[in-house]
């Protein structure tokens, strides 16, 4: 959210950023921002009048007199003003102001001054590309172009070659295959499409046996790589959050039907009594002769309602409104969270695009990471929460590229955003697999979140920063397609065969 000090101070400069982001006109804020200060202090004048009027007219009846015509009318007419500005729409300071916080909680935040300018994704700037140098992965060597793109003539995996270094034997065999996507790997390892259609609908999975198992592996050490090596807090957050707290973080109001709610029940009676016995109706009757109906009112009555709730799209929303309305100490700056849990998101993406395959769930579990810091502290933190990333996919030795964002493909939070996408040989593309963003003040204003600066009494709002470390659905992806041997077979990545009990490979049953 935005000062609206800031705004009326220097409107040119804000409205110039906001067009960065799409077009946007300052006029209308401005507008409502005079004639709700203008409403307010009429208010507080006419109130202020009515007190001091009143206080000459009880002076009078002190002394016994009748205090004079003049002055009784002017509390009359003060308070048919009061009268009239509350009941007009156009005047009534609690509608403009419902009105100016409409538009003010619908504004992106805006861009930092480093941040390209552009519309979509083509503005994206490549910062950096990062390839295994171990000729061991089953994977062919990387030679990107200047825009980071892996060569055509490497389309296709020496397999044979590959593999035979990775055992040890001294014979290679050449074999060349075109890499397969994800799901074509997966189904044969215990990916399950077809049964999450039967019971859950498009766009879920279920992970079955050894991919399961690869799943869960992978969690475990993004978890363990950002709280050993990083020092993140692991917490185990709520999944389930109030209206505030999406507001906070930005899903609220501009994203409300991109969103999962949880059951609330303005149906309740209805499915209360769907969910009784077929024979209730007898049995209550038997008990209660004629009075059936009054003891099932009464126990309808005592029924519980549900509080609704939201389903997070993400971690961020639970760890980042941990500092809700607190003042923190400088010294406890900068914290550090992060977090393994299932996300949910109504949104999938473009209409029709990703709809096979485990790219756009609806459901779908990630690491994420959130900071807490003072504003001087938020731009070196941004760089350090993106090697924490980045390092996932370096120990896992994974392809992937580093794009800084430009102003118009940023998320709505967002001030600066890195994208890091990892290498999908199958797709013959890069895929996102993390987005890491500085906030700066923009969330903190909206969730109050404060801290006090060593030696000073005022408080000011710290900095929120947030970022995937990673998508554990997407990396699965990425070591499926990357991994991928000539048989179906999937090599296990060395870092994670610890965390498999010592298997190195996932064979199709």
């Amino acid at each position: 959210m935005h000062d609206i000090k800031s705004i009326r101070a220097n409107p040119e400069a804000f409205s110039l950023a906001q067009n960065r982001r799409g077009t946007f006109a300052v006029d209308h804020i401005l507008d409502l921002d005079q004639k709700l200060r203008g409403g307010l202090a009429e208010i507080e004048t006419l109130k202020a009048e009515i007190n001091r009027v009143s206080r000459e007219i009880g002076e009078y009846k002190k002394r016994q007199e009748q205090p004079p015509v003049d002055l009784t009318e002017k509390v009359i007419f003060c308070k048919d003003r009061l009268a009239y500005i509350d009941s007009n729409a156009n005047q009534n300071p609690n509608n403009i102001k419902n009105s100016l916080d409409k538009i003010m909680h619908a504004l992106p935040n805006l861009p930092a001054d480093d941040v390209p300018d552009g519309t979509d994704e083509a503005g994206n700037v490549l910062q950096k590309t990062w390839e295994p140098t171990h000729s061991h992965l089953p994977t062919p060597p990387r030679h990107p172009r200047e825009g980071g793109d892996p060569s055509d003539e490497f389309a296709k995996i020496n397999q044979g070659e590959l593999d035979s270094r990775l055992r040890g034997n001294d014979e290679a065999a050449v074999l060349q295959f075109s890499p397969k996507q994800h799901f074509d790997i997966g189904t044969p390892l215990g990916l399950d499409f077809e049964t999450a259609q039967q019971v859950s609908g498009a766009r879920f999975a279920y992970l079955r046996g050894g991919i399961a198992r690869l799943n869960r592996a992978l969690g475990q050490f993004m978890l363990d790589t950002h709280t050993i090596k990083f020092g993140y807090e692991e917490v185990n957050p709520p999944l389930l959050v109030r209206d505030e707290a999406m507001f906070g973080t930005g899903q609220l109001p501009k994203f409300l039907h991109d969103q999962f709610i949880s059951a609330d029940m303005p149906n309740r009676e209805k499915l209360f009594a769907e969910s009784l016995p077929a024979d209730f109706e007898q049995r209550m009757a038997a008990v209660q002769g004629e009075n059936y109906q009054q003891c099932l009112n009464d126990m309808l009555a005592k029924a519980p309602t549900r509080e609704q709730f939201w389903m997070i799209p993400t971690a961020e929303v639970s760890l980042t409104n941990m500092v809700r309305e607190k003042i923190l100490a400088a010294a406890e700056l900068p914290l550090r969270f992060t977090a393994l849990t299932p996300c949910f998101r109504s949104e999938a993406g473009a209409a029709g695009r990703d709809t096979r395959g485990l790219i756009r769930q609806h459901q779908f579990e990630k690491v994420e990471l959130v900071s807490i810091t003072a504003p001087d502290q938020s731009d070196a933190e941004h760089e350090r929460m993106t090697l924490a990333a980045e390092s996932i996919l370096e120990t896992l030795e994974l392809p992937y590229r580093r794009m800084l964002l430009c102003a118009g493909d940023m998320g709505f939070s967002a001030q600066k955003t890195y994208d890091l996408e990892v290498w999908l040989p199958g797709q013959n593309a890069y895929r996102e697999i993390s987005s890491i963003s500085n906030c700066g003040a923009f969330q903190a204003r909206r969730m109050n979140s404060r801290y006090r600066p060593e030696g000073q009494k005022n408080t000011e709002f710290v900095h929120t920063l947030n970022g995937s470390g990673l998508a554990v659905g997407r990396t699965l992806v990425a070591v499926l397609e990357n991994y991928q041997n000539a048989d179906g077979s999937v090599t296990i990545p060395a870092a994670l065969i610890p965390y498999m009990g010592g298997i190195t490979e996932l064979t199709p049953n």
